[in-house]
């Protein structure tokens, strides 16, 4: 697998400015490349692929501005998002309400702000400095001080971010191969508690992991944003102001997602769980109908953002993840096993036995309470297993336990039973 160490250059370093031209030089090769392609395909001469691109842009002067094998791997990425446009067009005539519209073309970058990643391949890349630890990219005065092994190290991309740049040196890291079959964990996103962890391990105390942090910050963002685009003037769509507050944003937003991610994989792993199950549905942040409000709050939480964390933190430790649709799992009732249908799956509207009688509660047909992100859990994880409680719900724990994961040891500590449905 192939993993990141992230190096944050804002503007206010002696390297951006170097880092900055180079990415300038990226544009141009990016956009003249590009032309030459959205022209022989609009006038229906065919797609120049890959070789071709690169052979006819060799005597380019923004070729050979960058070194030559930074710019065939500018050249690289260009061909791929046409080769990802060209799937996407095929898929979107095989069932168009998969996407929202139909697929555009690959654009240009604006000819004075845009700006493009860069790739320095281990070719790119002085070896001598790499064996000390120092990263010394080909054509440039860059260095990077690196922990990451020499001989793990892949490529060096740089990365244009709002108002900085990332410089990520790309590494393999080997998946552990051991498996704890045994247990299934299941999980539930949403926006006061960001996940509502369960599992069919007997004696399991589910955690809700708190979400009011990310809604603070994502709030405090909007209103922040909001006035300093009030006062902007003629066609001007944001500043360097606006970009620092969306970057400061980015990161504490990532900080707090690496936290709960590598929170609940540790609980799995010293609980010796070796599947977790995700539920999610297709555009569910497009088709939300909550409220103006409400749909802002939860739009702008980065869910599958946060599932790309689970998947390979968890494939690093040998557990396997599963993403489930999970139409009905809300509704239906856990302690009275109701079925869960998929929507748009059955001719009538399905009956339940139990409702939800309040935010964050759900009331059964006789009268048992659940906490509701703890019930709909469960049940993604019965609709992606149906045999996962083969052996009866009697040990499983209904009342859970909130955690904020700026604030609690990744060891798992604490989780021994203490309310078990009977």
């Amino acid at each position: 697998m192939q993993l990141a160490e992230r190096h944050i250059i804002k503007s206010t370093e002696p390297r951006f400015a170097e880092i900055d031209q180079l990415a300038f030089k990226s544009k141009n090769l990016y956009n003249a490349a590009n032309y030459v392609i959205r022209q022989n395909f609009i006038y229906g001469w065919g797609y120049v692929g890959y070789n071709e691109m690169n052979r006819l842009m060799k005597s380019h002067e923004s070729y050979k501005a960058l070194p030559a094998k930074v710019s065939q791997q500018i050249l690289m990425v260009l061909d791929k998002n046409w080769k990802s446009f060209f799937e996407a067009v095929k898929a979107y005539k095989t069932d168009s309400s998969k996407f929202t519209g139909r697929p555009k073309l690959p654009k240009y970058k604006d000819k004075l702000k845009g700006r493009n990643l860069l790739v320095y391949t281990i070719q790119a890349i002085s070896s001598k400095q790499l064996r000390s630890g120092i990263i010394k990219l080909s054509g440039t005065e860059l260095s990077i001080k690196t922990k990451i092994s020499p001989d793990k190290i892949c490529q060096v991309r740089l990365v244009p971010k709002c108002d900085s740049y990332v410089i990520e040196v790309i590494y393999d890291e080997p998946e552990s191969t051991i498996s704890n079959a045994n247990y299934i964990a299941s999980i539930d996103l949403g926006l006061d508690n960001l996940v509502a962890l369960t599992s069919n391990q007997p004696g399991f105390i589910p955690l809700l992991i708190n979400g009011r942090p990310l809604k603070s910050i994502n709030q405090f963002y909007n209103k922040r944003s909001s006035r300093l685009q009030s006062q902007l003037k003629g066609n001007r769509k944001t500043s360097p102001r606006i970009q620092r507050l969306t970057r400061c944003r980015n990161q504490k937003v990532d900080n707090y997602l690496h936290h709960a991610s590598r929170l609940i994989v540790a609980i799995l792993n010293t609980k010796k769980i070796g599947t977790l199950v995700i539920g999610r549905n297709a555009q569910w942040k497009t088709e939300i109908a909550l409220g103006s409000q409400t749909n802002q709050n939860f739009v702008s939480i980065p869910h599958s953002r946060l599932i790309e964390m689970l998947e390979y933190k968890a494939r690093l430790v040998g557990i396997e993840v599963i993403v489930q649709e999970e139409s009905y799992t809300s509704r239906s009732s856990f302690l009275g096993l109701d079925p869960i249908p998929v929507y748009g799956k059955t001719e009538k509207e399905p009956v339940f036995t139990g409702k939800r009688i309040k935010r964050g509660l759900y009331k059964t047909s006789i009268g048992q309470l659940i906490n509701s992100d703890i019930n709909a859990s469960y049940n993604i994880l019965r609709k992606a297993i149906p045999n996962a409680f083969s052996n009866g719900i009697g040990s499983c724990v209904v009342q859970p336990r909130r955690v904020n994961p700026l604030k609690v040891k990744v060891k798992g500590e604490g989780l021994e039973a203490s309310h078990v449905y009977k």
